[in-house]
């Protein structure tokens, strides 16, 4: 009872670009059930790291998209996430999907900005000793796996649950629409402090969410009447072709134009049973670097390890956008197949549009 309180008084009302607290490990604790859950939501070992830690909110999570029940956009509930905190896979076999992690506000305190510390100089927490709680570390750890029927390890993550911790949305409701103009997931980063500015980065984000809306009205019409989606993607290929580079981290590597692409898919949109999603689509043409080559990946829809016959790559920066997909905060990173890129030629001295943004920013 004292949880479920609990749960409910804990709203921060959090917006992109607030810093936060992460609360302490038996706090957090605290606030699991048995299965290491609120509401539904997960609490994975992977993030005890951050128990201590000052970040910042990168958006607030009040809907997100799931690829398990076919794709659709499903609402959340006093959820955020944070700057650069993705699960690096350590409790689950070494997943390299790399996704962002929710964040209940229960979990998270509010901190001034004179509070801030880098996050370099905390230090990393100890063990806990125990818990009194109904979920203690160990049992934290028991509940990201089971063995099934046939002997096979079925991991269960944040990814793997979206369904249990999310409720239907309509995509007519547009409830969504204002909560994405009031958490400040649409700011640019750019907004000065003249009433000019703010007012340039109202209007520049009404504009985006209008495209979004008008886009996914379009596209709700095509699934219904079984249409093409926008933005159009048809695959010319009889049969996938394969094409291995090698590529390692930090190597520079130029994205090939649409028109490449499109002749790498067959009709289905893939390369391989690998897709390609229209949010990659922006990126074309670009020149990035190298983040890692990704070998398995914990299978959302099943919960086992798939280890790829042919390694994919990810790319500095280039996350979803979800522009095409109603404005889902989540950042995916996008699988690349090594034909799908080139060697940047004469580009050494090229920084990804990231590490521009940043340099920009000091």
């Amino acid at each position: 009872m004292l949880k479920e309180k609990r749960s409910r008084t804990d709203r921060l009302n959090l917006k992109a670009g607030d810093w936060v607290e992460v609360r302490s490990r038996e706090e957090i604790l605290a606030t699991l059930d048995q299965d290491g859950r609120l509401e539904h939501l997960p609490f994975m070992p992977e993030m005890l790291q951050y128990c201590g830690q000052k970040l910042r909110v990168f958006k607030r999570a009040d809907k997100t998209c799931d690829y398990i029940q076919g794709w659709s956009i499903r609402r959340m509930k006093d959820s955020v996430h944070l700057e650069g905190v993705r699960c690096d896979g350590a409790v689950h076999d070494g997943c390299q999907a790399s996704c962002l992690i929710f964040w209940k506000e229960a979990w998270l305190k509010r901190v001034g900005n004179s509070d801030v510390v880098s996050i370099a100089s905390l230090p990393r927490p100890a063990a806990s000793p125990g818990n009194t709680g109904l979920c203690s570390i160990e049992s934290l750890k028991e509940a990201t796996s089971v063995k099934n029927a046939e002997g096979e390890i079925v991991y269960t993550c944040q990814a793997t649950d979206v369904p249990k911790f999310t409720t239907y949305m309509s995509f007519w409701d547009p409830r969504q629409y204002i909560r994405d103009l009031r958490s400040g997931n649409l700011k640019s980063g750019l907004e000065g402090d003249s009433r000019g500015h703010r007012a340039l980065e109202l209007i520049l984000a009404i504009t985006r969410l209008l495209q979004a809306s008008i886009i996914g009205f379009f596209n709700e019409v095509q699934e219904r009447r079984r249409g093409n989606r926008y933005p159009f993607i048809e695959g010319t290929a009889e049969k996938s072709p394969i094409e291995r580079l090698n590529l390692q981290p930090g190597e520079l590597v130029q994205v090939s134009s649409k028109e490449e692409i499109m002749a790498t898919l067959d009709k289905s949109q893939r390369n391989r049973g690998l897709w390609f999603d229209s949010e990659m689509l922006p990126y074309c043409g670009g020149i990035y670097r190298v983040l890692r080559r990704v070998n398995r990946i914990v299978d959302e829809k099943t919960g086992k390890i798939v280890n790829m016959k042919n390694p994919c790559i990810v790319l500095e920066g280039v996350v979803c956008k979800s522009d095409f997909h109603r404005l889902c905060p989540r950042s995916i990173y996008p699988f690349w197949r090594e034909n799908w890129l080139k060697r940047a030629v004469n580009a050494e001295g090229t920084l990804p549009s990231q590490e521009m943004a940043e340099v920009c920013k000091e």
